[in-house]
C-alpha cells in the first residue's frame, strides 16, 4: 500500500500534471524535432516537460529521487523514488498525430505503488494505486477479462512487428494495431481496447506506470528477458530494455506467447 504521506500530495501532483499537459497541447504540431543518439526523437517540449516535472516532484516530495528519460537514468538510491517519461510518443507528437502520454510512477521497495498516465490530447488521466485499483477520469476500472472483447485487437510496437514474418505457418491471433506510444500500447490491454500488447524494447520510464495499471486490473504480464522488479539502486538503465507481453487473461497470454518467444529468440 501507499505510505501515509503520499495521498497528501496527490492534488498538488495533479496540478503539476495539468500544467505540463496544457503546455504540451499548446506546443503540439508547432515544434521541430531532432534525433537522439538512439534514433528516437526529442523536441524542446520534451526537455521543458522533463525539467518541469523533475523540479516539481523535488518540491512536492523532497528527498525522493527521480529517474527520467531526459534526465538521470540511474535508479535512485532513496527508499522511495519516481520514474518519469515526460512525453511518451514524441514521434506522434512531432508528426502531428494527437496521441501521446505523460507517465509518472512512484516506487517503494523496488516496485511501483502509484502510477499516473495523463493523455493530454484526450484530456484523460489514468491512475493506479497498489492494492487499491485503477481509475480513468475518476471512474474505477474493472478487469478487462470480465468484458466481452469482440474486435480482438492486438497492439504491437514498430520493433516487434517483425515477428509476423518469423512464424509464417501460424496465423497471428489478433487484428494488429500500432499506437506508437509504449505506455499506452500496454495500458490499452487494461482499458479493454486490445486483448494483448507486445513491446520489444520498452525502457523503464515507458512501462513504469502502465505496469501498475495492468497489475491492478489483473492483466498478466510476461517479462521476456528481465523482470523490472529486480532493479538495483544506482543501476544505469539508459541501455536497459524490458521486453514484455501483456494480455487480458492467462488464456490470451498463452495464445500470443509463440510470437513473444520468437521476439527474444526463444524459438
Amino acid at each position: 500500500m501507499l505510505s501515509l504521506a503520499m495521498p497528501e500530495g496527490l492534488e498538488q501532483l495533479g496540478l503539476l500534471l495539468d500544467q505540463v499537459a496544457e503546455r504540451q497541447r499548446q506546443d503540439f504540431g508547432q515544434l521541430d524535432s531532432e534525433a537522439k543518439a538512439d534514433g528516437s526523437l526529442i523536441t524542446a517540449c520534451d526537455r521543458w516537460s522533463d525539467a518541469t516535472l523533475v523540479k516539481g516532484l523535488a518540491e512536492l516530495y523532497p528527498g525522493e529521487g527521480v529517474l527520467s528519460e531526459e534526465g538521470s537514468q540511474s535508479v535512485p538510491t532513496s527508499e522511495a523514488y519516481w520514474v518519469v517519461d515526460p512525453l511518451d510518443g514524441t514521434t506522434n507528437f512531432a508528426a502531428g498525430i494527437p496521441y501521446w502520454a505523460i507517465s509518472l510512477a512512484r516506487f517503494e521497495n523496488g516496485v511501483p505503488v502509484l502510477g499516473v498516465l495523463d493523455v493530454p490530447p484526450l484530456r484523460q488521466r489514468i491512475v493506479a494505486i497498489r492494492g487499491g485499483g485503477a481509475w480513468r477520469k475518476d471512474k474505477k476500472l474493472g478487469a478487462p477479462s470480465a468484458r466481452n472483447q469482440v474486435a480482438g485487437c492486438a497492439s504491437l510496437c514498430s520493433r516487434s512487428i517483425g515477428v509476423l514474418q518469423k512464424l509464417p505457418n501460424q496465423r497471428f491471433p489478433g487484428k494488429i494495431r500500432l499506437l506508437g506510444v509504449a505506455s499506452l500500447n500496454l495500458v490499452s490491454v487494461g482499458m479493454g481496447q486490445t486483448i494483448s500488447a507486445l513491446e520489444a524494447t520498452p525502457k523503464i520510464w515507458d512501462l513504469a506506470a502502465a505496469w501498475l495499471v495492468l497489475q491492478e486490473l489483473n492483466c498478466p504480464m510476461d517479462w521476456l528477458v528481465r523482470d523490472p522488479a529486480q532493479l538495483r539502486p544506482g543501476e544505469d538503465l539508459s541501455e536497459a530494455n524490458f521486453p514484455v507481453l501483456a494480455a487480458r487473461n492467462e488464456e490470451t497470454l498463452a495464445r500470443f506467447k509463440p510470437w513473444a518467444d520468437v521476439l527474444v529468440g526463444r524459438v
